[in-house]
């Protein structure tokens, strides 16, 4: 039998890599800047074209490279933060594997020019898919300018599994921030094409967030700060009145590290405990100072999750810290549980309660959402949306597709009860009962009037007395002015200013009660959510339903005999009458042969 085992290739071993470090034009953008921040760069600027797919280029005043350097810095495995395995174990530098200029290189177009000072010229490096095309001496300025092209240009199947530029942008955005948040001491510069999405000066933690997300966002966060011998935990945590169902912006940075650790955010959550209603979530900018030989960031390819040796107590100094800050800013009310004659302690108010059902009042069908939304703004998402088994398995073709499903008399409200604030019980048009979800059928109604409308060229849109200021991320600017027209026929009424900044004149119908600010950044957060899931990929669909799933009323509506009637009536003349766009079922009928089948 012949051996069959061979070594691969260099360039096949780095198209290999570079599936587990470079996954997007995003992924690129980090490690490059990641490399920038290890050469001493005090100006790092990022220039993108068509979502970084077309061309990436980032731009250092760092030390640079010397022409040997420069070329071997392409070789795999080839690093200037390690010399031997303990390295591994006390890291200060950002990037230290050496695969990610070699994992680059093999799926793009990469061009460097780079020049140290105590060098009259630079060096400029040619390299396609891991074979080297150019290298000559030129003249250019101290530092690094990586020029990436084409990313993906070699593997197809992976170029087609890249999102929309709208998407991929976003992410470059989001990563970008991350980067920029982690080290406020440098200053940072990202375009779109020729468009500055972000221009970042050197300032301290607070002033980067503004910077990065308004003086809105700085304005609602605590200052915390904590020093032990295991770590110094500093930043800021969000008033409870910041918190919010879904968008809260939640960093970790250790080490100048941005950081995934679900198990942290638990502590966060768990200091805000009676604080805030139960799935709402606060914004969070924390940074931790550790001794680099108790964690090791070394178990992730994307270096985005570390683990720490002393994990437990962290958890409980950062808990400290953050109910300390929380206390300072009389949010916790401080009762000494050790003396005697201790105080009653009060039954938690009501609304924060686990299963408690809100007592809204009655109001007109057309505009009950703003109504009931207007007082119950922390209630608006307490239906419970688990899905049963049986709803589990809904076969594609139900799902919504456009096309007309089999319409049929949805019930009457004559005979039509409420059962637990959440369904209507009536009598179906053949012989039985349906049991209709009040929210999912409200959903369904409001997404193909905001779909209309969004298609159409007309607007319902409600104005407001006093015009309001928002402030956008870059991710979210991005977003909102790519589909300005499409928000505009939902009814949101924007004027552009400048750096970020909007003018919001009007809402659409039905969204009257919810706060204005809040609600656009809401409906564009919720559309950027890779994880909203609809059969139509358009951007008018998904703006649709994220505007839907803010305006759709709460568990706990009590409906009038004629707003049943108006909602039992509007969904019957919806095209996907059965379905939630998302495909969760609007009813259910039960037979009458399963009614006797009972007895």
């Amino acid at each position: 039998m012949s051996d069959i085992i061979q070594l691969l290739p260099d360039s096949v071993a780095n198209q290999i890599a570079a599936g587990e470090v470079i996954q997007r034009p995003s992924s690129v953008i980090k490690e490059l800047v990641e490399n920038a921040i290890d050469a001493g760069a005090t100006l790092i600027q990022v220039v993108v074209a068509e979502a970084g797919k077309a061309s990436i280029q980032v731009i250092d005043n760092g030390c640079g490279m010397s022409e040997t350097d420069a070329r071997l810095s392409f070789e795999r495995h080839a690093t200037s933060k390690i010399r031997k395995a303990t390295d591994l174990f006390a890291l200060r530098t950002m990037g230290f594997r050496g695969e990610a200029l070699a994992s680059i290189a093999a799926v793009a177009q990469v061009e460097l020019r780079t020049r140290t000072k105590d060098q009259e010229l630079g060096v400029k490096i040619r390299i396609d898919g891991s074979k080297l095309v150019e290298q000559t001496p030129i003249s250019c300025p101290v530092g690094a300018n990586f020029a990436v092209r084409n990313l993906f240009y070699n593997i197809p199947v992976r170029r087609k599994f890249l999102k929309s530029n709208q998407t991929e942008l976003a992410n470059i955005t989001a990563e970008f921030e991350r980067i920029a948040l982690a080290h406020p001491d440098i200053a940072f510069k990202l375009y779109n094409q020729d468009t500055l999405l972000l221009d970042l000066p050197t300032a301290n933690f607070h002033q980067r967030i503004a910077g990065i997300f308004g003086r809105k966002q700085s304005g609602e966060l605590i200052p915390i700060s904590v020093e032990t011998e295991l770590a110094t935990i500093t930043g800021f945590v969000g008033t409870p009145e910041s918190a919010k169902k879904k968008g809260a912006r939640q960093f970790f940075f250790t080490n100048g590290r941005f950081m995934r650790h679900p198990y942290f955010a638990k502590a966060v959550a768990t200091a805000y405990e009676w604080l805030i209603p139960e799935g709402e979530n606060v914004p969070f900018f924390i940074n931790f100072q550790m001794n680099p030989e108790r964690i090791d960031v070394n178990i992730h390819p994307t270096k985005t999750e570390i683990k720490f040796q002393d994990e437990q107590m962290v958890w409980q100094i950062l808990l400290a810290a953050v109910r300390e800050a929380l206390n300072r800013f009389n949010a916790i009310p401080t009762i000494d549980f050790d003396t005697e004659n201790k105080p009653e302690i009060p039954v938690a108010p009501s609304y924060l309660g686990r299963s408690h059902t809100p007592n809204v009042p009655r109001t007109s069908m057309p505009a009950q959402s703003a109504a009931i939304l207007s007082s119950y703004d922390h209630a608006h998402n307490i239906y419970n949306k688990d899905v049963s088994q049986q709803d589990a398995a809904i076969p594609q073709s139900l799902i919504d597709t456009g096309a007309e499903s089999q319409s049929h008399e949805i019930g009457s409200a004559e005979n039509a009860i409420q059962l637990a604030g959440k369904y209507i019980i009536t009598a179906d048009d053949v012989s039985g009962l349906l049991a209709i979800d009040i929210r999912r059928a409200h959903l369904r109604v409001l997404y193909e009037q905001y779909l209309t409308s969004a298609e159409a060229q007309r607007s319902l849109s409600q104005g407001m007395l006093f015009p309001q200021e928002v402030k956008l991320s870059a991710a979210e600017a991005s977003f909102l002015e790519s589909n300005i027209d499409t928000l505009r026929k939902l009814g949101f009424d924007i004027v552009v200013a400048e750096d970020r900044t909007y003018m919001l004149r009007g809402i659409p119908l039905g969204t009257e009660g919810l706060d204005p600010t809040q609600l656009l950044q809401n409906v564009i957060n919720d559309a950027l959510d890779e994880t909203t899931t609809i059969a139509g990929e358009s951007q008018s669909h998904r703006l649709a339903l994220a505007l839907a799933r803010r305006a759709a009323m709460p568990a706990g509506v009590e409906l009038s005999a004629e707003e049943l009637q108006h909602l039992l009536t509007s969904l019957a003349a919806c095209k996907n009458s059965a379905y939630t766009p998302e495909g969760l079922p609007t009813y259910r009928r039960l037979a009458l042969s399963d009614i006797e089948a009972l007895f």
